[in-house]
């Protein structure tokens, strides 16, 4: 912001083809006995090249469930949808773009709600029994209270779903996933002409005088 000028100030990047302006506001809480405060803010606007996701794109089947019962199925569930949040997470690291992974979001949430309508139709209640029990038995929807509610859920998903629950330190294990999706084309080393050169390879390289600042070393 051009405080001279009283006008906002224009950054132009063309590498990302986009024009950001940053306006400088006011806002001024005023209140009985007390000084007035203003408060500066920016503004981001971004131009028409920009492309963003229409609402149809962004609109989708929520997951409406509560924290328990999101809890009581959070194991099943993450060992169902594997694959789809590995990719998913594997598109958000590579890209860095949430609009270039939309359909693998969209993918997340749809096998979440498949997951959840076989639970209701296999496993309702002793689903229902042990999201309760989460819910009633401690503040922090602890599991080592409901191990018994666990043990029948686990064994009717098991048996009506072929879904055996993780052992402990399952979602902890390093893997690999493979996808389909092409890797993104690596950035290149930026390089600058006035570079300072580099030591030749055969300049000699004596022991250092007074020993290596690596204190291992010495």
């Amino acid at each position: 912001y051009d405080e001279t000028s009283n006008q906002p100030a224009c950054c132009h990047s063309p590498s990302r083809r986009w024009t950001i302006f940053f306006r400088l506001s006011r806002y001024c809480h005023l209140r009985p006995g007390v000084e007035k405060r203003c408060v500066p803010s920016a503004t981001m606007v971004v131009t028409k090249d920009v492309f963003l996701p229409t609402e149809e794109e962004l609109t989708v089947p929520e997951v409406n469930l509560s924290g328990p019962a999101l809890r009581a199925g959070a194991y099943h569930l993450g060992k169902q949808c594997e694959a789809e949040n590995n990719e998913f997470m594997l598109c958000r690291q590579e890209l860095d773009d949430p609009r270039a992974c939309l359909n693998e979001g969209k993918a997340v949430t749809n096998c979440a709600l498949e997951f959840f309508r076989k639970m209701k139709k296999n496993c309702a209640s002793e689903f229902a029994q042990y999201a309760n029990c989460l819910d009633k038995s401690s503040g922090d929807l602890n599991f080592q209270y409901c191990r018994k509610t666990q043990g029948v859920l686990d064994k009717c998903v098991l048996d009506k779903m072929n879904i055996e629950r993780p052992d402990y330190g399952y979602f902890a294990r390093a893997k690999v996933h493979a996808t389909d999706r092409p890797a993104p084309p690596k950035q290149e080393k930026a390089v600058y002409p006035d570079a300072t050169p580099g030591l030749p390879a055969d300049y000699p390289r004596p022991d250092a005088k007074y020993g290596s600042r690596f204190h291992w070393l010495n």
